[in-house]
């Protein structure tokens, strides 16, 4: 089977900014995948490629087997990209925007889709609003809405829960996972980490341009993650440096202390005796995809 993405060697240079520096990657069809990094990682840059908003200096991008390029026409009926701005068209209601956009693909009479579509991510009541009166939340639903419209098998979310409620990014999210479920592709770039950790089956990370971890959710968790011990302390009080070594981060009186397996929890707990520490308060976390990306981003 034909991967839904394909990305070869892929650079892209902004003056003297080299935004992708050899970006190789795929994503199988029917995937919930995770691409995560920091702020100028290059995640929208790789979005833009695919999308066709930019063009790669080097290498070969395809969506569903249509090269971005050559094939541009097949490849952009293949993929519906929900951006990070909140871009629109201000004249226009939210359903005159959406059959609008499907004129553009060239689907007639897609009132049932566009239907189904507004009840989903709770616009109905909305469809008739002009998009310049939409609160920012109700403009991120009609871009989502606007990038499936044309039911496109590849669907990237760039950041789109930004600024989005509670109720809606729980919305929004049964909906995305229906459409997962039913075999469409979905691509997600987020700085919610816990989304990523609950929805995503696979996870790259970018910095600087280059992937520097790909793997499963649940092995990138066991390679780089370690259970954590979160203690309040009554009073401030001296460490010794063996247990120092075990402090994954400190905030006053609260210390977060990293181990490997529940036996070290009772020589964590006398060592901090033995230092003359009086706990207040204590937590036993689980590892988490937080702790991947900060541990990952530091090594690399």
């Amino acid at each position: 089977m034909i991967p839904a993405i394909r990305a070869v060697g892929v650079t892209k240079r902004f003056r003297a900014l080299q935004a992708l520096a050899g970006v190789d990657l795929e994503v199988a069809q029917g995937e919930f995948f995770g691409l995560l990094g920091p702020n100028g990682a290059g995640k929208t840059t790789l979005i833009s490629a695919l999308a066709g908003l930019a063009r790669a200096d080097a290498g070969t991008l395809e969506v569903m087997g249509h090269d971005v390029v050559r094939d541009y026409r097949a490849a952009r009926l293949a993929l519906g990209v929900v951006p990070q701005e909140l871009v629109f068209d201000p004249f226009f209601s939210v359903r005159e925007m959406l059959r609008i956009q499907s004129g553009y693909f060239g689907l007639k009479r897609n009132d049932d889709w566009i239907d189904e579509i507004l009840h989903h991510l709770d616009l109905t009541p909305k469809a008739h609003a002009n998009m310049r009166m939409l609160s920012g939340g109700m403009k991120r639903r009609a871009l989502v809405a606007q990038a499936l419209v044309h039911r496109p098998p590849v669907i990237v979310l760039d950041e789109p829960t930004a600024g989005v409620d509670v109720e809606l990014r729980q919305g929004l999210w049964q909906f995305i996972r229906k459409l997962n479920r039913d075999g469409h592709t979905v691509v997600l770039t987020t700085h919610y980490l816990e989304e990523a950790e609950t929805l995503c089956g696979r996870i790259a990370m970018l910095k600087a341009g280059r992937i520097v971890a790909l793997d499963t959710t649940a092995n990138l968790l066991a390679r780089f993650a370690n259970h954590t011990l979160q203690v309040r302390l009554a009073a401030p009080v001296s460490l010794p440096p063996a247990l120092a070594a075990a402090v994954v981060r400190q905030d006053g009186l609260d210390l977060v202390l990293g181990f490997e397996r529940f036996d070290d929890v009772g020589a964590l707990l006398d060592a901090l005796r033995g230092a003359g520490a009086q706990i207040a308060d204590m937590v036993l976390g689980k590892p988490d995809l937080e702790q991947v990306f900060v541990g990952v981003m530091k090594e690399s």
